[in-house]
């Protein structure tokens, strides 16, 4: 049940969501809607920090030997996805505490935030093993 096809797909699929509630989070406050913009993006925490968390104990636990049948090259797709998605992960509850307490440092982060995440988009849909919607 808990395969690496079935896994990878179901986080790829989670990237996509949640980059789609990160895009409307930007468009709110290029409409001047921070209130909404505020909001998406606690949404789009809570989605991302639940699949971050939901994948360490499936890969961790449920499923330890989840990379043991990769290719050498789907390792190395792996390490760069992860090479933008650990930082990601470490900036994005920094970036909300300063939108929510309207710290000057915010947009900074979101910056920072925003390449990351770029980066994570990219290889986790396009790099990754297990192209999207082609399950076994």
């Amino acid at each position: 049940m808990f395969t690496p096809p079935v896994i990878i797909t179901i986080l790829k699929i989670a990237v996509v969501a949640v980059t789609v509630i990160f895009l409307a989070s930007l468009i709110a406050l290029a409409r001047g809607r921070k209130r909404l913009h505020g909001r998406l993006n606690i949404l789009f925490f809570i989605l991302t920090i639940t699949a971050v968390l939901g994948l360490e104990v499936v890969i961790r636990f449920v499923n330890p030997a989840f990379t043991s049948g990769f290719t050498p090259a789907e390792r190395q797709a792996l390490l760069i996805h992860l090479c933008f998605s650990i930082p990601a992960a470490v900036v994005l509850p920094f970036m909300l505490f300063s939108g929510i307490t309207h710290r000057s440092w915010h947009t900074l982060l979101a910056i920072l935030f925003s390449i990351l995440w770029i980066g994570t988009f990219v290889t986790g849909i396009f790099y990754l093993p297990y192209p999207l919607l082609e399950l076994p």
